[in-house]
Order: structure tokens, then sequence, then C-alpha cells
């Protein structure tokens, strides 16, 4: 090889670049992007879904990302300085009776994906094969709660003993 040339033929190698965890800020520069109404409000069926992001130490992500996937619609909210999202959905038909969601937040190399089920849909629930295979006492993770205002919460947590359950694709 000659001195200042780069290499070429066998010897030139592509070196990988080492993963980047996302943020600090990641919210920023992404307002405009949001899609937080997966059907209009107030239309038939029509839901609130709102939740918190909070960390291993129970500290609110004031800075995530999440984007919701519900057929036939996506959508994304950023969380809030109290580290609140919120979205207005209406619950699948047919087979897939849950919602995926994927979180980006700061520290995290990727995107994390988790479900949401639905806590009206037990018989569904039962026999989901996916959240069959989630061990028992951490189902609950992604099954929304009833909210006091009449919509759902699903409260995202990304580590701890309460974490949610995320899945690997």
């Amino acid at each position: 090889m000659t001195a200042g040339r780069e290499p070429t033929g066998p010897e030139a190698r592509l070196i990988p670049t080492p993963s980047q965890t996302v943020g600090p800020y990641l919210r920023i520069g992404m307002e405009w992007m949001q899609a937080k109404d997966l059907v209009a409000p107030g239309s038939a069926g029509a839901v609130t879904l709102v939740g918190t992001v909070t960390d291993g130490d129970g500290e609110v992500v004031p800075d995530a990302v999440l984007e919701l996937w519900s057929p036939p619609a996506w959508g994304r909210s950023l969380t809030d300085d109290g580290g609140s999202y919120s979205f207005t959905v209406v619950k699948p038909a047919g087979a897939h009776r849950h919602m995926e969601m994927f979180v980006f937040a700061r520290g995290l190399v990727r995107q994390l994906l988790t479900r949401i089920y639905f806590p009206d849909e037990t018989d569904a629930n039962l026999v989901d094969p996916l959240l069959a295979r989630v061990p028992e006492q951490r189902r609950e993770t992604l099954i929304a709660k009833r909210d006091p205002s009449g919509g759902l919460r699903f409260d995202v947590r990304l580590q701890g003993p309460d974490e949610t359950v995320f899945f690997a694709y």
C-alpha cells in the first residue's frame, strides 16, 4: 500500500461504526412530526390513550418519542416535560386486538417494541399466542388500564421492577 492512498481491492474493508445512543434532546425539532390522532377525536369508538414514560429510577422521561401502530393507521406522540404522552385511538377489530408501540428515548441504542392489549378483551388476550409466552406475572405490563377520564392508560417503564415487557424483532 502506498502512503497517503486508501486501500483498494481485498484490503479495503468496511469497518462498522459504533452504535450511538439517542438524545439527550430527542424531541427537539420533531414537534411538527407529531400525529397523535389515529382517528378524529369524537368519532365513533374514539378513546384517548394516555401514559407516562419513566426510567429505571422512576424518573419521568421528558423527551421520548412514541410511535403507535394500529391498523389501519399509525401515530407519533412526544412526551412532555412531565413524561406524559397521549393518542386518540379506536380499538382494533378482528384478529389483532392489540396495538404495537415503539419507544425511542435517550440512552437507547435502538427503539424498543412493546404491545398494548385492552382490559376489556379478556377472551382475546387469553388466546393471543405472543401474550401467552409472557410470564403471567409480567403480562399486566402489557394491558392498558381504564383511566378515570374514561379513556385508557398505558405507562411505559424502561427499566426496574415494573419494567414494561419489550420484544426483540
